[in-house]
């Protein structure tokens, strides 16, 4: 698949097989995660990859419990993934969150062009920085959640809804020479 093909038919998937995504794959997924640009060349980019499902439950548990989405009461934020990814930022370097999108979203699209299904899950974003939690996947001192997103293999992709024309603000044209 082209890389324009891939953005194109990237959808944010929830409803996922049993099967869990092999180590190849995420390894995959991150080494295209991390090819994007950052401020300074920084690299501020880590991640936590969490496939126990009493961890997941526990994560989805905190989730409920902080009230930090819409979504089911009942339900699971994460859809039945089997796996998920947490973009972290080291939180002592400028710009170090939008660095983190910049490789959240190669991945998101890498995961597409591998088969896999993606999706990002704000709703588990406080729950993920909750130093409980964070100490429950792994993330140190000093390094931050920025976005979790949940992998697996979807039951089927998304149909594309289409998008509204881009608004564009404003477009200041070259001032023509002579």
């Amino acid at each position: 698949m082209k890389a324009t093909e891939a953005i194109y038919a990237r959808r944010s998937v929830r409803d996922f097989t049993p099967d869990v995504v092999p180590e190849s794959t995420i390894r995959h997924l991150i080494d295209a995660a991390i090819q994007a640009p950052s401020a300074m060349n920084s690299q501020p980019w880590a991640f936590s990859i969490v496939q126990d499902v009493e961890v997941l439950s526990q994560i989805n548990a905190r989730a409920h419990e902080l009230g930090t989405g819409d979504y089911e009461s009942e339900g699971s934020i994460f859809y039945n993934s089997t796996t998920l990814v947490v973009v972290c930022a080291n939180s002592r370097l400028p710009h170090a969150e939008w660095d983190c999108c910049l490789a959240a979203e190669n991945l998101l699209v890498s995961a597409r062009d591998r088969g896999v299904g993606a999706c990002t899950v704000g709703s588990a974003w406080k729950a993920l920085n909750d130093p409980e939690i964070k100490a429950l996947v792994g993330i140190p001192e000093g390094y931050q959640a920025v976005i979790p997103i949940i992998i697996g293999f979807p039951k089927e992709f998304p149909p594309n809804p289409g998008r509204k024309p881009a608004e564009i603000l404003s477009w200041k044209p070259p001032t023509p020479v002579g």
